[in-house]
């Protein structure tokens, strides 16, 4: 079991079953899955490298990612219908944990400049999305191998029914977030 699933069922179920007067544990938000996703819109004209980002998500999530193909059309981007235009990875119970667990310890605190992630990215249903600008600060990555830097986006949808209660189950779990 990861240190952060641990941390969970041990500090972070009590704690919030104080604080929000929950009468069930099962009433108790958590988190549900991350999703990690790419967009590499350049692999419209070089499908190589729609290879390296698919190669760097892998390093990250530890899970091969699945390849996102276009829906539509756009004459303007040079894009047709079903090409290739990205990747994203959902990774579930364990794997989410070990990974979130990664993002806040290792990842995160290697960011330069970095103030905390944005307390209001919540979707009102209690799910946070946030954007990582180089995939670099993951040590998984070799910066000697990696053909150009690249962002990507980071969603983490939970159970919890209000923004409130999702950025407190984020926070004892060990989300940075900013002073605001």
């Amino acid at each position: 079991m990861s240190v952060l699933n641990e941390k969970y069922k041990k500090e972070v179920v009590p704690y919030l079953m104080e604080k929000f007067k929950y009468k069930n544990i099962m009433e108790v938000p958590k988190i549900e899955k991350v999703v990690l996703n790419m967009g590499v819109g350049e692999a419209t004209s070089n499908s190589k490298v729609l290879e390296f980002a698919l190669r760097d998500m892998e390093l990250i999530a530890g899970q091969k990612p699945v390849v996102t193909k276009a829906k539509k059309s756009i004459a303007g981007f040079k894009l047709r219908e079903g090409m290739p235009i990205g990747c994203k990875v959902t990774l579930r119970k364990e794997r989410c944990y070990e990974f979130l667990n990664r993002l806040f310890n290792i990842a995160l605190a290697r960011v330069r400049d970095f103030a905390g992630v944005n307390p209001n990215s919540f979707d009102g249903r209690g799910n946070y999305a946030f954007g990582i600008k180089e995939q670099i600060v993951f040590p998984e990555i070799d910066y000697d191998k990696i053909d150009k830097i690249r962002g990507f986006d980071v969603i983490i949808t939970t159970t919890a029914k209000t923004d409130e209660e999702a950025r407190e189950l984020l926070k004892a779990l060990g989300m940075p977030f900013a002073n605001n």
